[in-house]
């Protein structure tokens, strides 16, 4: 039985260590009827995970409405690729309740995942969160623009 999203399709990135998670949960999320874009890479060959990182961030930030997943080793490294770009918000999230804060409070177009941390089972909770949590608006946007703000250099520290 596939599950409800507000996301249409969902972008796919991976380095080597991230692999083996991103090949499962694009069956699970084949098996839930959401449609996915694999950027690579595609097979377990050791690569530089920033390259893979710019392939999915440089689509996030250039279209608002795509969305994405993102997994290598322990997420640490993709986390600080994907949060150079302006209007990427990758949310490293190693549990439900994070994942779901990150789309509720921060809007999160990308999540992150580290394929040597989380289990399979637990990844698909995780990005089943995420996918079915929207953003809450309110307060939260409010928030939000600050950080689209730091981005444009338009909102400075004391």
């Amino acid at each position: 039985m596939a599950f409800k999203t507000f996301i249409k399709k969902l972008l796919l990135a991976s380095d080597h260590a991230g692999f083996e998670l991103k090949e499962h949960l694009k069956e699970f999320l084949s098996q839930n009827q959401l449609e996915t874009e694999d950027l690579g890479t595609n097979n377990s060959n050791s690569v530089d995970y920033p390259d893979y990182g710019v392939k999915l961030a440089d689509r996030v930030a250039r279209n608002p409405n795509e969305y994405g997943l993102i997994i290598c080793g322990t997420g640490i490294g993709m986390s600080m690729v994907v949060n150079k770009y302006a209007r990427v918000r990758g949310a490293l999230c190693h549990d439900i309740y994070t994942a779901q804060m990150s789309r509720a409070h921060n809007d999160a177009n990308i999540l992150i995942l580290g394929g040597r941390v989380v289990g399979k089972g637990l990844a698909e909770e995780i990005v089943r969160a995420w996918l079915q949590t929207p953003f809450e608006g309110g307060r939260h946007q409010r928030r939000v623009d600050k950080i689209n703000q730091i981005e444009a250099g338009t909102l400075q520290g004391d």
